[in-house]
């Protein structure tokens, strides 16, 4: 007993003061990283990531007056209400799941921001981008914005083509996520599939390279792999 108590006043204090500095270190790195995430993509902020990327996707997306964009996995409602802001004649959807995960987003924020901005051909509601509740070419255009790396599935292609079912023939993509080998397998083999069944202007754009991202950021922000897919249906 007195052996254990000992222990407890000597190297035991060393052994829970040093687990304790640890965790104290690692918070504060957590803590520091979660703060220059914000910083980086806050659209308040000087680097503004965020307004970049989803201004460089809108901006692959041209829909004919009357015609229907949508955009899979909305979040905050900004990829669509930039895709509107840009087709002001074409009628602007956005779906998501929301729920728990992603508390700080929802239908209500989606509308509100919209309203904000001024843009009135913007609709939002929920949905499941793993199963589109629309019927085959419904749209003139789909979009995206970092979604299906973070949904569990053993095949991410097979969400891709799920989003393109929903296309329109002649109409065009624009999806920005994390393709790297071991979320998607080999991407370079699924652009060549497209293209084989006719889709044009087929490419796969690395966007870590300056195009929205720098080499450096995509690192410490966990971002590798991230590029762009476009192309006409």
């Amino acid at each position: 007993m007195f052996g254990c108590t000992n222990l407890l006043s000597g190297k035991g204090k060393t052994v829970l003061f040093v687990i304790f500095l640890i965790l104290t270190v690692v918070l504060a790195l957590v803590t520091l990283w979660m703060f220059l995430m914000y910083r980086a993509f806050s659209y308040g902020g000087k680097r503004q990531m965020s307004r970049q990327i989803i201004e460089g996707i809108a901006g692959y997306i041209r829909i004919p007056d009357g015609g229907k964009g949508l955009d899979v996995g909305c979040g905050s409602g900004a990829l669509t209400i930039a895709a509107a802001k840009r087709n002001p004649n074409a009628s602007l959807y956005g779906i998501d799941r929301w729920g728990k995960e992603y508390a700080s987003f929802s239908k209500t924020l989606c509308e509100n921001n919209a309203a904000a901005e001024g843009v009135t051909n913007a609709a939002f509601q929920k949905g499941d981008a793993t199963r589109l509740d629309f019927p085959d070419e419904s749209f003139d255009a789909v979009m995206s914005n970092y979604v299906y790396h973070n949904i569990p599935s053993k095949d991410r292609q097979a969400l891709l083509l799920e989003t393109l079912r929903v296309l329109k023939k002649g109409g065009t993509f624009a999806i920005h996520d994390i393709f790297s080998k071991s979320k998607y397998d080999d991407m370079q083999s699924f652009v060549e599939k497209l293209r084989a069944q006719g889709y044009e202007q087929v490419e796969l754009i690395d966007t870590t390279t300056g195009k929205f991202i720098q080499p450096f950021e995509a690192v410490w922000m966990e971002l590798s792999g991230s590029a762009l897919l476009v192309g006409r249906k």
